[in-house]
């Protein structure tokens, strides 16, 4: 008996290097495709976002809308509010301005809280966006009814990204609105 336990520690001892050498091949082996999985996740990670930033190369997107007031009023200081909605990118985009004005042509009268009298409306097409520090600046086309009333005028709108309290400014038909954003908020990617 004694003998017999003998070879089977004798067959333990000679199989334990064989059976170690099989596991450490096979951490071995464990270990090279865990390396491998990380460096692909790693290189993958890497590559993202400058493929990203390479083909968005120049198409930035902004949006906005809300409600503004325009710096100094209209004429004879008589407020004047806008409704303003526009979103564009690389491709181009869309700009919607309408503003409004009291019935009445002084600000001093009990009507003139009243926003209901079409004073001009600005509706056209961005051809171009650029954008730099939280501005963008859009170029296009746009047909204008009221002040300055015409048909494929050039403009420009010059806006901040942020809510209430955010600057834009709008130049068509010769004339430059500043304006206040009261509500809603402009968004520069």
């Amino acid at each position: 008996m004694e003998k017999e336990g003998t070879r089977m520690m004798n067959h333990l001892h000679l199989s334990r290097p064989a059976a170690l050498s099989h596991d450490a091949g096979r951490r071995r082996l464990w270990l090279l495709v865990g390396a491998a999985v990380l460096a692909a996740a790693l290189v993958g990670s890497a590559a993202r976002p400058i493929g990203a930033g390479a083909a968005k190369e120049g198409d930035h997107q902004v949006s906005g809308g809300g409600r503004t007031i325009i710096e100094g009023g209209g004429p004879g200081l008589v407020p004047v509010t806008t409704v303003l909605a526009f979103h564009a990118n690389g491709q181009g985009g869309d700009f919607e301005c309408l503003a409004l004005m009291p019935p009445v042509a002084t600000s001093f009268s009990p009507e003139s809280g009243d926003f209901e009298v079409h004073a001009m409306y600005v509706t056209g097409k961005v051809t171009s966006v650029s954008v730099r520090d939280g501005t963008a600046v859009l170029h296009g086309t746009a047909t204008v009814t009221g002040i300055g009333a015409g048909a494929n005028l050039p403009f420009t709108f010059v806006a901040q990204a942020g809510g209430p309290g955010t600057t834009a400014a709008l130049t068509v038909s010769g004339s430059t609105f500043h304006e206040i954003l009261l509500e809603g908020q402009i968004t520069v990617h």
